[in-house]
């Protein structure tokens, strides 16, 4: 491989990567914030096959403590 073909190649990667890390941090508060345990979830979200893992987080996550209360109309 040519060094020009290599360094989209290297941004690919390691962009890629930081999206990794970051969902699963962003799962794990996430997870917390709507009360169930963020481990389990960053867990998740970390193993079983990223990014549809992520999606399905997303899709079915229960409503976070905070909207729940703003609905409620406390504060």
């Amino acid at each position: 491989m040519e060094p020009l073909q290599t360094v989209p190649l290297f941004v690919l990667v390691v962009g890629l990567g930081a999206l990794y890390l970051w969902s699963i941090v962003w799962s794990y508060k996430d997870g917390n914030a709507c009360g169930k345990p963020g481990f389990a979830v960053a867990i998740f979200v970390a193993v079983f096959m990223w990014p549809l893992s992520l999606l399905i987080w997303i899709v079915f996550r229960p409503e976070s403590d905070r909207a729940r209360l703003h609905s409620q109309g406390e504060r």
